[in-house]
């Protein structure tokens, strides 16, 4: 205390500015989270468990913001130009990684204008055909689009979208040929696939479980490159005659590349309490889904290699987008 006292009142001034105590209380007010995807889709199921759990935490209200279009970059655009205060995050899924190098002239760079917070879950995508489809496995099916070339339509979420890429990998790791119907994320595709329109849909678990156990879709397959535990009877597309393939999706939070490291880690921290709870836990287990709140560079050293992977699939499947 008495150095303290005999400090100069300007440095003593910023001791105290800069002391724990002093720093600036958070939240405040409400969080907005921007969802890039349509709603309906498994993103927004994520954040709104996720949004309750901060809500109880902090007693601060969590604005859902569905920002739509560009392959999902309009949405991220905005987090990555938001006040870097920790009131504007994102939640993004494999797309993030595939406009990379899908769209080279980004409004953003992924990695430097964007902090990664932490990867959610990660999950299998539901391989799926409408019910008015005659095939009832995988190898049924690639029968069926190997006498009909073309004559089948392949439902994703959007150009470019992970589901877009998930799908034109089967294809080409399949030998088959299918006519692609892009639409407005999980919430477009979906009545079609459940009227017999759309034949085909490669799409995250957690979006599709649902309507598979409605028992308006039929699930084939599971891109994991094992079985899930919640459905140990449903096989892997890899042991279903299409070996070596492989696709998860996941989550991830991304906040303004400035926002304060205390306010980073405080969300960090918050998050990987919430992914422990007992009813996101079963959620996700439903759905397929593991959470696993990793540190800020596991989640940045995992963008990393799905930004390399994707780009790999984009290459060669000659994958554009106008």
């Amino acid at each position: 205390m008495r150095m303290l006292q005999r400090l100069p009142i300007a440095v003593l001034a910023l001791y105290v500015a800069s002391s724990p105590a002093a720093e600036t209380p958070y939240p405040t007010r409400p969080i907005r989270v921007i969802i890039p995807t349509a709603p309906g889709g498994g993103s927004d199921a994520m954040v709104r468990m996720l949004g309750q759990k901060f809500t109880d935490a902090w007693g601060q209200q969590v604005v859902v913001d569905h920002r739509v279009g560009a392959g999902q970059t309009i949405g991220i655009n905005l987090t990555a130009q938001a006040t870097a205060d920790g009131y504007t995050m994102a939640v993004v899924n494999p797309s993030h990684a595939i406009s990379a190098t899908l769209m080279p002239k980004l409004p953003y760079d992924p990695l430097r204008d964007l902090a990664t917070v932490t990867v959610l879950a990660t999950q299998p995508y539901a391989l799926t055909v409408s019910n008015s489809v005659p095939a009832h496995s995988v190898k049924e099916f690639i029968a069926l689009a190997k006498a009909k070339p073309r004559e089948l339509n392949m439902a994703s979420s959007g150009n470019g979208s992970a589901s877009h890429l998930g799908g034109e990998m089967f294809m080409s790791m399949a030998g088959i040929q299918m006519t692609h119907v892009p639409y407005k994320g999980t919430g477009g595709a979906m009545p079609d696939l459940g009227a017999g329109r759309a034949h085909f849909y490669v799409n995250p678990m957690l979006a599709m479980i649902a309507q598979i156990k409605a028992g308006r879709i039929r699930l084939l397959a599971v891109t994991s490159p094992k079985r899930v535990a919640s459905m140990p009877d449903v096989p892997t597309v890899a042991e279903s005659g299409v070996p070596g393939y492989e696709a998860t999706s996941w989550y991830m939070i991304l906040l303004p590349i400035k926002t304060p490291p205390a306010i980073v880690a405080k969300i960090h921290d918050q998050t990987l309490q919430a992914l422990k709870s007992p009813d996101i836990i079963e959620v996700l287990a439903k759905g397929g889904s593991e959470p696993v709140g990793s540190s800020q560079k596991e989640a940045t050293d995992f963008l990393k290699v799905e930004i390399d992977r994707w780009g790999k699939v984009i290459r060669q499947a000659m994958v554009t987008v106008q």
